[in-house]
């Protein structure tokens, strides 16, 4: 018998995550510093989420430490980031590239949704208190964890000003 209960709390997870229906939608509202986890039209979850030093604007040039603005696509994950956990934002898409063209610049790329550091923790509540990405969304890596596991790819985003 204890070997049974034993069985079933180690697969216990295994049906857990089973068990988590993905988001359809991320929805991200820079001027608010929020991202939605969405299904069915419907919030899931909601987090605090910080960008780059330099957060107002569309992104137009590789360097700009701005986040993107527009239709996007979560298109891949990273479970060896440089920080904790990454999602990919599909950015630079067509239009992007063209702008860079027009002025002459490079668009730049490897824009995510990650976590932090792990040399870094223990100063989560200060990093979710300013911008400090190149252009990316941050969270907590409790948080990436959540959105790691309701998060498929491909999933669209979009992201507001």
């Amino acid at each position: 018998m204890r070997y049974l209960i034993f069985a079933l709390l180690m697969l216990a997870p295994l049906f857990a995550s089973a068990a988590i229906k993905p988001v359809d939608h991320v929805v991200v509202y820079k001027s608010k510093g929020l991202m939605q986890l969405i299904r069915n039209e419907r919030v899931v979850k909601s987090y605090k989420v910080v960008f780059g030093d330099n957060p107002r604007g569309h992104k137009v040039r590789q360097g700009d430490e701005r986040t993107p603005e527009g239709r996007y696509t979560l298109d891949w994950k990273n479970p060896n980031s440089r920080f904790y956990r990454s999602i990919h934002i599909s950015y630079p898409n067509a239009a992007d590239r063209a702008r860079a063209r027009r002025l002459g610049v490079s668009p730049g790329g490897d824009i995510m949704i990650h976590g932090i550091k792990p040399q870094w923790q223990g100063m989560e509540k200060y990093l979710q208190s300013v911008n400090w990405t190149d252009g990316c969304i941050a969270v907590t890596n409790r948080e990436m964890d959540e959105i790691w596991a309701l998060v498929k790819t491909p999933t669209p985003i979009d992201i507001y000003p």
